[in-house]
């Protein structure tokens, strides 16, 4: 049987990405890879967006890899950091090597005959190419990079200044001395806002609806003591687990008693704002963490308000005129500038159009397994990053479980490992997660189902998760193993060359 193009397909090298390449060479680095990248530069997310104040929404302890402390004094940190770091990591440990950048991955077929992948990937200049591989492994992230949610604002083509969405900000745009409205109450939002006061006249935010936030350092002080104490390494995995345990806390509390943690998060807002404070403006009607919890780093966002450079109005849109935004209350908001930070659009595999055997996958008739592969489909791994906590939290964790399966199959000499789920064993399936924010509720229609109970299921709670890597093992009972049946053929033929001869 010919041997394929590379061992592992990487789609992605943002984050996820950076990370699976990083665990194939510490865990299997005798298994090959490639990575398939649409973009001209390695950080997905964090090279798409350009807007003001880019920033992480977590910190970089844990958004940071757990094999590769984050060196700078930030905590939070800003997109021209954080690329920084991943552009370090891939030339430090040979990555970049193995991207093949501007390839647009549009097809992937799992032939049964041969047990390989086919990656079908379109270059800038339209030539299409075709990548072999034993396993792919999607690390394109969640969001869409082309169509950000549509939130079909009304009027708004009456408008006559600047329409920007956050994900396309134009290039060296000049806001100066402009009147400038956010809408939105998200992170992104809550980002822009405390970043455009310091060109523009006035910048508004309007919501709908608040946002619960949370003043954090942009500076860790316990990173910077342990970094007295102990050596780097040490200093950052000590960081890492107080922010993992402070985050796992919060999160818990906001289950067990969401009015304590309501009440902590209120009397810090009116810390922070002091006669500012409005619970019109900065009190949900939610409790913390049904939607994703915003962090403002140092309070910037709200030493803005009280400095007058920003202001928030909860409000209705009502339309638009060629000056301003028309409110249902009646109040008309005057813009130069209008930033619709309403929202992404989820979708799953990147778009990419995925099948077994020539036939489409449709992915809500498969159940997630250990968040990470699916039932009944094989060689195949997916990230989808926890909801509650940083992102690279779970693409390390699936990173390595997929590097420790590439080893289990090398040491019995097996081409397959798929999660196998019988109809009549599937258990019931419930709701992916218990958050209401807009852009997951959106979501729930394209995910695979998942279960209450391990293996099939889409936990969002890290440790728990850790703790399941590390005791189950690889081999248990529902992973299995087998060679291709092309493996006992002498001239075996794949479903693509068939169709080819045809």
């Amino acid at each position: 049987m010919t041997q394929p193009d590379t061992d592992v397909c990487i789609i992605g090298a943002g984050i996820s990405g950076i990370s699976m390449a990083a665990h194939i060479g510490m865990i299997c680095p005798d298994r090959s890879y490639t990575i398939l990248e649409r973009r001209d530069q390695i950080g997905g997310t964090w090279d798409l967006f350009r807007y003001p104040g880019v920033r992480s929404d977590s910190d970089m302890h844990t958004l940071g890899f757990d094999f590769e402390p984050w060196k700078h004094q930030d905590a939070i940190a800003d997109g021209p950091n954080i690329l920084e770091y991943l552009n370090r990591i891939a030339d430090e440990r040979g990555i970049r090597e193995h991207i093949r950048f501007g390839q647009e991955v549009l097809s992937a077929d799992w032939d049964s005959l041969t047990a390989r992948w086919t990656v079908t990937a379109r270059g800038k200049d339209g030539t299409q190419t075709v990548t072999t591989a034993r396993w792919l492994y999607f690390a394109s992230g969640y969001y869409d990079y082309d169509n950000p949610h549509d939130a079909q604002i009304p009027g708004i083509e009456d408008f006559g200044g600047d329409v920007i969405h956050p994900q396309f900000w134009p290039e060296d745009y000049d806001y100066s001395g402009k009147e400038v409205v956010v809408i939105g109450s998200g992170a992104t939002a809550v980002t822009l806002v405390p970043a455009m006061t310091d060109k523009a006249r006035r910048v508004t935010m309007l919501q709908r609806t608040p946002t619960w936030m949370g003043a954090g350092p942009r500076q860790d002080k316990w990173n910077k003591r342990f970094l007295r104490w102990f050596p780097e390494k040490v200093a950052y995995r000590l960081t890492r687990w107080k922010n993992i345990a402070l985050r796992s806390y919060f999160f818990n509390l906001s289950r067990r008693n969401p009015q304590k943690l309501a009440d902590m998060l209120r009397n810090m807002l009116k810390g922070q704002l002091g006669d500012k404070y409005d619970p019109k403006h900065f009190e949900p009607p939610y409790n913390p963490w049904q939607q994703r919890l915003c962090l403002v780093p140092d309070g910037d966002l709200f030493e803005a308000v009280k400095a007058d450079k920003a202001r928030v109005v909860t409000d209705h849109i009502a339309g638009f005129d060629a000056d301003g935004i028309k409110l249902q209350s009646g109040e008309h908001l005057p813009a130069d500038v209008v930033v619709t930070a309403t929202g992404l659009r989820l979708v799953l595999a990147g778009k990419v159009e995925v099948s077994k055997d020539g036939e489409p996958v449709d992915w809500t008739d498969h159940f997630f397994y250990r968040g990470t592969m699916f039932s009944n489909l094989p060689n195949l791994s997916f990230v989808f990053g926890y909801l509650n906590a940083s992102w690279t939290l779970r693409a390390d964790c699936n990173a390595r479980y997929a590097c420790e399966v590439l080893k289990e199959m090398g040491a019995r000499g097996v081409d397959v490992a798929v999660p196998e789920l019988l109809p009549e064993d599937e258990p019931e399936a419930v709701e992916p997660w218990d958050y209401t924010s807009g852009y997951l509720n959106r979501a729930k229609g394209l995910m695979p189902k998942v279960s209450a109970e391990r293996p099939w299921t889409l936990a969002h709670d890290y440790l728990a998760d850790r703790r399941d890597f590390r005791q189950r093992p690889v081999a248990d009972g529902v992973l299995r193993f087998r060679h291709a049946p092309a493996a006992s053929q002498d001239e075996p033929v794949s479903q693509h060359e068939k169709i080819a001869a045809e």
